[in-house]
């Protein structure tokens, strides 16, 4: 079965042809990416497999429109189960006939196999879907698409090329987007621009450049909470301590969560924004969600490791639950993992909290990710305890963990699968919120809509 439906190119887009609308061009089914950094050391790569829904700092891949009920989201395909081709992919869950259609190609990455390219997802006040395409380093660019219809997902077109990775877009209802994003100035810095429409941007504007960054945003109402640690030296592999900033007015001020102003760019490690000094203690920090507890209070998921290279000389990689409460910062350890990259997702909605990630050991033991669990926190994530195992007896490792934003209970964790070890098949999957229903996309769809297959965990509840 081909593909690719009969397209031909225009610049920057492939178009299928159709007299009534411009389209993009179908897949024939949901067919994740499979990656390999390369850095290997005793017990593999520092990180590989399925990673469609990769990086962390791609923020949102999914959100749930209740005008539509659907589910959008966004990961990184690939053309045959056997290459490495990158796709940028866009679908959604309709929650009404609870079926998916053929997945959307927005974008062919043209031979590039890097889902550092993935995407973030956005959809502003008139259901318009943004889909922001990230570059890598200085020499590839990103992209900002915008749908043709809103809440449409058949076509789209091209707004803005530019330096742009690790994409993190947030609509803000009355004042328009604003975007973090990433360059490589001087290391990975962290910077930010508004849009009143999507079209017209300010110039972007430093946030932080301490050697380098990896951050998480999110959104309380009209406040941005960005979190991120640092590398010194610009050494990624030393990624440390963790900062917090706020702003409540579109990035013209900044300040910590505590309130006090701050001085942007922040240039020093050691300023009021810094959470926790974890170089001091010789321990590495992988952030891995940021979610707000009822009172708008940040809450941070990370985990926590001794050494960057995978397998036990890094132990304990300590899952850990960083919450601002009463004046001051909690943190609360949940459980212990095999992998840096081991990356979930935290769930602060209703009076029990929920992890969902990756933290059993796999079948390729050492890799990125493994078999996923449902962890609940009482009194706010101060005690945790496993519920259940949701996956059990796979043949790939699962990964990357993702959760929608305004996450529907039927579509509340997103993820995708591969061998760690070697180039394999990439499947793409979520949960409902409790874990008790684990769906698998189609890979190879015959219909234009199918309904995606139910899959039986194999391991017994606790």
């Amino acid at each position: 079965m081909s593909f690719y439906k009969t397209c031909f190119l225009l610049p920057l887009l492939f178009l299928c042809v159709n007299p009534a609308s411009a389209q993009n061009p179908i897949a024939e089914g949901y067919r994740g990416i499979w990656f390999t950094l390369g850095q290997y050391s005793e017990y593999g790569d520092k990180y590989s497999g399925g990673l469609g829904t990769y990086t962390a700092n791609h923020i949102p891949i999914a959100i749930y429109a209740p005008e539509v009920r659907k589910t959008f989201f966004v990961y990184g395909g690939t053309t045959e189960a056997d290459e490495r081709h990158l796709l940028i992919m866009i679908s959604y869950y309709d929650h009404r006939t609870r079926k998916v259609p053929k997945p959307v190609i927005v974008y062919d990455k043209k031979g590039i196999n890097d889902p550092h390219d993935n995407a973030a997802l956005s959809i502003d006040s008139d259901g318009f879907i943004w889909v922001f395409v990230s570059g890598r380093g200085r020499s590839r660019p990103g992209f900002i698409f915008r749908s043709l219809k809103p809440f449409g997902i058949e076509g789209f077109e091209m707004i803005k090329e530019g330096e742009m990775t690790y994409p993190q877009p947030w609509w803000v209802h009355g004042k328009g987007f604003i975007y973090l994003l990433t360059k490589y100035t001087a290391g990975r810095e962290l910077y930010w621009t508004t849009s009143h429409d999507g079209v017209t941007w300010s110039p972007d504007q430093k946030l932080a450049g301490m050697g380098g960054h990896y951050q998480a945003t999110n959104m309380f109402g009209n406040k941005l909470v960005s979190v991120f640690n640092y590398h010194p030296g610009g050494n990624v592999d030393k990624r440390t301590n963790i900062y917090a900033v706020q702003t409540t007015d579109m990035g013209k001020t900044w300040t910590t969560i505590a309130g006090i102003v701050l001085n942007i760019p922040l240039i020093d490690p050691h300023n009021a924004a810094l959470i926790k000094d974890y170089e001091s203690e010789k321990k590495l920090v992988y952030i891995n969600d940021l979610n707000f507890d009822s009172e708008g209070n940040p809450v941070i998921l990370a985990i926590i490791s001794r050494d960057y290279k995978p397998g036990p000389g890094g132990d304990p990689r300590e899952w850990m639950v960083i919450h601002w409460k009463n004046g001051k910062w909690n943190f609360n350890k949940v459980c212990e993992s095999t992998h840096n990259y081991d990356m979930g997702s935290i769930y602060t909605d209703g009076q029990t909290w929920r992890i969902i990630g990756p933290t059993e050991p796999g079948p390729q033991k050492y890799g990125t990710g493994g078999e996923i669990a449902v962890w609940a926190g009482k009194a706010e994530g101060v005690m945790w305890k496993k519920l259940r195992n949701i996956t059990g007896e796979s043949i790939r490792n699962h990964s990357y963990v993702r959760r929608p934003v305004n996450a529907h209970r039927d579509f509340y964790a997103f993820w995708a699968d591969g061998n760690a070890d070697k180039l394999s098949e990439s499947h793409l999957w979520f949960s409902n919120r409790h874990g008790k229903k684990v769906y698998e996309l189609p890979y190879i769809m015959n219909n234009d809509f199918d309904k995606p297959v139910r899959s039986k965990p194999k391991t017994t509840e606790r």
